[in-house]
């Protein structure tokens, strides 16, 4: 005892020359005596007033004084040492001014102690309240911080809110339970009035929570509201916490359930619904009527955009990105579709109409099937699918097919003037380099299509310090693996073995597998020329990578995800995420390329493929037989022989006809038809003359020194007041210009903020991502809430902020700001 009361004695001192101390109880005369401190004298005071007032002001006015009296403290008009007692302290040795002497508050804070016994008595509790404490503490604060110790929490009240909410979402009620126990209950109703207005006849947690999501709901959709502002601040602020999202996601679904909310969503607009986002049902109830929009063609792609983009910023958006992905990609598909003409006056006049506009359409079937398949919602998204299907199929595919048939039944021979060949692909784009001395790597992806090709074009742009050009080369034909490997290839002529390997032979020699590769390459490059795997050269360390460029002033590196799953027939229908894992594929493999100072790339293909998502019906098969003398080869799109019969089902031509040496013929089912092959797949096919098959991407790439990539700027445009008059401030964020690869995207965090830099309304993450043109559609508009906080800064000049991220940080720096004069009447309060 005599310890904690020199230790609390030695705190008064600090703070006071003179001490009073009252032994009430007449029982710690032994504790005075035994009293020691440094520097400080000891009297007791017994009928001496007079003379130890003289003592203490007049003769030692610099000497420290603890003045003890047994009995308790005489009553004002009878203390004459009352004057001095009131500009020095006193020293209590009841429990509660002991608690506080340890926590070194003064004891105006006597009737806190006193009221909240309970939480003074766990000296883990003191200790957790003591490391919040500051100097000007009122009671008010003292006792949130005593919530905060109680809930475990932060020493704010929204945080203390939060954290008791995600104990009831976990079942427990520890926190709550303890703030009842140590008497904190009556202040933490009235706070929780204070701040969102809440009241109840029987508060409870529970309850708040009900009244908290019904509220907010309904300030977003005209029904009755209860709470404030600040109640919808907190809202929004808790379902953007990583640290209580997953609280927040399950006692939202129990109110959405007790608040009847699918049956009220059932009755609502999915337009009166998009900025909203409390209840998992809202996206659900979303995605379904945007279904049933697109489906019935009732919408534009144009709004499926504008909504998507809105739903982006949504708590569950990640959940149900692929849905949203895919809705977004039919709309613009079937759009698209609906405004294209599929004709064309030539094979050539074909091949650039697909290479300007018609590969888009294969582009967004892809995407929309693969966005379906990794959603897992086969059923939700059946009916658009038949309808994409059909379309795809119908429509376009086919339509495509038989109006392209046409010309390539007319032409004598295989080409498309002025589309380069793919046998020239050597001559034409590689030689160049050779001739400036520079060296070159070429990859090539097996069955990257042209519509992939300028996927990874985008991907590439956008890389800094990157820049791309996208060409089409018209694959041999058959638009089959070896024979696309091997034109590509340095070539004099090419010619399929007369046997029934369907081996390509380059000047005579075998082009099958790398090692031959190297040869002719080697061949055409006096030595200094290789062929080798992606993955092989994915494996090779830095220095080896950088041997391997160095030895050779050409690299052929080929990569094969696309063909290999795709002509399987178990994995056919994994086709599409081929394509995606793909483009990351190729997007690091050229990485490590120009990390090994490969500063010129090609980027090309062996041939291209056509791909239908469902099972196809028996008409897409042909039903004549193959017939000739000699049937060497045969595939779902071609067949290889020697006098083969002529059919009015397939196209024939002659080896000296497709530009190869060799007796060889060659029979291809016109448009889109296939021919059945026994253990194949037939909806991932190659082989035959259609636009997705023999039009193929040529990218060149080259790695610049300096940076070329910039983010989109945005501005604040300011409406026609720059005062806030009431609760809520509706701002619109234009972006000065559209997206493009070199022109990125920028995120920003909006909200207003006092002079002093406190957040003084709900908080916005926003996606500045925009393509239009159109400026009109790259405006944002924004709402912002203001909280309780915005009442003390009426009359004070505020500002609507705009920050950025600091890459790789969680650290946010100001990108831009505009000032309002915040100029709340209180009618504002009113709701009417």
């Amino acid at each position: 005892m005599s310890g904690r009361i020199s230790q609390a004695l030695s705190r008064l001192f600090d703070k006071h020359r003179i001490v009073f101390w009252y032994d009430t109880k007449h029982e710690l005369r032994g504790d005075f005596e035994a009293v020691s401190i440094p520097d400080v004298e000891k009297a007791e005071i017994a009928n001496n007033e007079y003379g130890l007032k003289h003592r203490i002001l007049r003769e030692s006015p610099e000497q420290k004084f603890l003045l003890y009296k047994e009995g308790p403290q005489p009553e004002d008009l009878d203390n004459w040492l009352l004057d001095v007692q009131l500009a020095h302290g006193e020293f209590r040795t009841d429990q509660a001014a002991i608690w506080l002497s340890e926590l070194e508050l003064g004891l105006e804070f006597a009737e806190v102690a006193q009221a909240h016994a309970e939480f003074f008595q766990a000296n883990k509790r003191k200790e957790a309240l003591k490391k919040l404490l500051k100097p000007d503490d009122t009671a008010g604060q003292l006792r949130l911080k005593m919530l905060a110790v109680c809930a475990g929490s932060e020493p704010r009240m929204d945080s203390v809110v939060e954290t008791l909410l995600q104990q009831l979402a976990e079942g427990r009620d520890d926190g709550i339970r303890l703030i009842e126990r140590c008497g904190l209950d009556s202040f933490w109703w009235e706070q929780l009035t204070r701040f969102y207005g809440y009241e109840a006849i029987e508060p409870s947690l529970r309850d708040f929570v009900i009244e908290l999501f019904k509220s907010c709901y309904a300030m977003g959709t005209d029904g009755e509201v209860k709470l404030t502002g600040d109640a919808l601040v907190f809202l929004k602020r808790w379902k953007d916490s990583r640290q209580f999202e997953q609280g927040f996601e399950t006692l939202s679904a129990e109110c959405a359930e007790v608040l009847g909310i699918e049956q009220d969503l059932g009755k609502r607009d999915l337009r009166d619904l998009v900025e909203l986002d409390y209840f998992r049902l809202i996206d659900q109830k979303i995605i379904s009527d945007l279904v049933r929009a697109v489906v019935g063609r009732t919408v534009t792609s144009g709004d499926v955009a504008l909504w998507v983009r809105q739903r982006r910023q949504g708590h569950w958006y990640g959940e149900f990105r692929h849905l949203y992905e895919a809705i977004e990609f039919a709309a613009r598909f079937v759009q698209m579709l609906g405004e294209a003409r599929l004709t064309m006056d030539s094979l050539s006049d074909g091949v650039q109409r697909y290479t300007r506009t018609w590969f888009q359409l294969d582009q967004l079937y892809r995407k929309f099937t693969y966005h379906v398949r990794m959603s897992g919602q086969a059923s939700l998204m059946g009916e658009l699918s038949e309808q994409v299907e059909n379309l795809y199929s119908n429509n376009y595919l086919l339509k495509l097919g038989d109006g392209f048939q046409v010309h390539v039944d007319a032409v004598p021979r295989w080409e498309a003037y002025p589309v380069v060949q793919q046998k020239a692909f050597f001559e034409h784009w590689v030689r160049p380099y050779l001739r400036k001395d520079k060296r070159i790597c070429v990859i090539i992806s097996d069955a990257m299509r042209y519509e992939i090709g300028d996927e990874l074009l985008g991907f590439i742009r956008q890389e800094d310090r990157y820049s791309a050009e996208l060409e089409p080369a018209l694959s041999t034909l058959p638009s089959y693996t070896q024979l696309g490997m091997a034109a590509l290839l340095p070539n004099k002529s090419l010619a399929i073995a007369d046997n029934d390997t369907g081996t390509v032979l380059v000047d005579g020699q075998s082009s099958q597998g790398t090692a031959n590769r190297t040869k002719i390459l080697r061949a055409a490059l006096d030595g200094r020329g290789q062929a080798v795997k992606a993955e092989d050269f994915m494996q090779l360390n830095r220095d080896d990578s950088r041997e391997l460029l160095k030895g050779n002033d050409v690299v052929y590196i080929y990569h094969n995800r696309i063909d290999h799953t795709g002509d399987k027939m178990h994995s056919e229908g994994q086709a599409f995420e081929a394509a995606e894992q793909t483009l990351a594929d190729l997007i690091r493999l050229i990485k490590k390329l120009t990390a090994a100072n490969a500063n010129n790339l090609l980027i090309t293909a062996d041939h291209g493929f056509i791909y239908q998502n469902r099972e196809l019906d028996e008409s897409d098969f042909l039903g004549d037989a193959v017939s000739g003398d000699d049937i060497r080869y045969r595939d779902r799109r071609f067949v290889l022989g020697k006098g083969l019969s002529t059919s009015p089902a397939f196209h024939h031509f002659s080896s000296e006809q497709l530009g190869l040496d060799g007796e060889m013929e060659v029979q291809i089912p016109k448009s889109i038809n296939r021919l059945r092959l026994k253990g194949s797949g037939s909806r991932f096919v190659h082989g035959g003359a259609s636009l997705q098959e023999v039009v193929i991407p040529v990218l060149k790439v080259n790695k610049k020194r300096q940076s070329d990539v910039s983010a989109v700027e945005v501005d604040i445009l300011r409406g026609a007041s720059s005062v806030i008059t009431s609760g809520q401030l509706a701002v619109t964020l234009y972006q000065s210009g559209p997206v493009t690869e070199k022109v990125q995207p920028r995120h920003l965090r909006a909200g207003i903020y006092t002079q002093s830099g406190e957040l003084i309304s709900d908080s916005h993450e926003l996606s500045f991502d925009l393509t239009s043109e159109n400026p009109r559609e790259r405006e944002l508009q924004v709402r912002f809430v203001l909280s309780r906080k915005a009442d003390e800064a009426n009359g004070q000049e505020v500002f609507l902020r705009l920050d950025e991220q600091h890459a790789g940080t969680s650290h946010y720096k100001e990108y831009k700001s505009l000032r309002y004069l915040m100029r709340r009447s209180f009618t504002s309060d009113f709701d009417f």
